[in-house]
């Protein structure tokens, strides 16, 4: 995994109470992960940590758009996505992340990458069926469905005499 420096969250210089941060999330970001299933992506991510005496809350919400192909036609469309997750971070005698919504850190520790936390929240927002808004409402038009439509055979009407 690469470099994620820019979202290291050094928290122990932070006063008591809620402070925002905000990311634009683009490819590049998914590369650090070396996932590349979206062609293209524009994602806002708003975080607010919370912190407290003996604990930190994190709240994470995005909305944006990830360009990604359709299961049933191969035509890339955006998707606009949207979802929310909350972490609370607490400080014990060594690291534990096995509670998705629970973070251990050990004591002595200053800073958190929230890099992970922000992947995982959008990859699982994109629903695993990709279906192109055009074909529900029969928009659709591709180079596929055009050449079907010329070479469909056209219903021959037969005249009966009675």
């Amino acid at each position: 995994m690469k470099n994620t420096k820019e979202y290291l969250i050094p928290f122990i210089g932070l006063k008591l109470g809620k402070h925002h941060f905000e990311y634009q999330i683009s490819n590049a970001f998914f590369e650090i992960f070396d996932y590349n299933e979206y062609q293209n992506s524009n994602i806002k991510v708003n975080v607010v940590l919370e912190k407290k005496s003996t604990l930190l809350e994190l709240s994470f919400k995005h909305k944006g758009v990830v360009n990604v192909p359709c299961d049933l036609t191969s035509e890339d469309f955006d998707m606009p996505i949207k979802g929310k997750m909350k972490l609370i971070v607490r400080f014990g005698e060594e690291f534990n992340n096995d509670n998705e919504e629970l973070l251990i850190l050990p004591h002595g520790e200053f800073e958190i990458d929230i890099a992970q936390y922000i992947y995982e929240m959008i990859v699982l927002s994109v629903p695993l069926r990709r279906v192109h808004p055009g074909i529900k409402d029969g928009s659709l038009q591709t180079e596929a469905l055009t050449k079907l439509n010329e070479l469909a055979v056209k219903e021959i009407k037969e005249e009966k005499n009675i």
